[in-house]
């Protein structure tokens, strides 16, 4: 584990904007990544898909989604639809934002993320 929170983060997003800014009053630290150039590996994804789950994990509003997941979310395994997202970041929610002890959650709306703060 890490000291640190860490944002995947998109700073076009308001939503992620907000997030990032409630992780830096805390006492850890935050490593941003971002995540459109920089998309989550494989293992976090999974972890999250399992974790999240794929409704809360899936942007549903990007034609990606409509063309390459919505038809084949059933049949698709963790794996697959991770390397899916990997290769289309822009279809994974933000911001996903990991603690310093490994639980994970997307901060919609924001202040859910307070519970990784105790």
């Amino acid at each position: 584990m890490t000291n640190s929170f860490i944002i995947y983060h998109n700073p076009r997003c308001s939503k992620s904007r907000l997030v990032l800014r409630m992780l830096r009053r805390q006492e850890e630290g935050v490593e941003i990544i971002k995540y459109l150039e920089s998309p989550p590996s494989e293992e976090i994804l999974v972890k999250a898909l399992k974790i999240i789950g794929r409704e809360a994990l899936l942007r549903k509003g990007e034609d990606e989604y409509y063309k390459l997941i919505r038809p084949n979310l059933k049949s698709l395994q963790d794996d697959e639809l991770a390397r899916i997202m990997i290769e289309n970041p822009n279809v994974i929610e933000r911001p996903l934002v990991i603690a310093p002890d490994g639980r994970m959650m997307v901060g919609r709306p924001p202040e859910i993320i307070e519970k990784l703060f105790s």
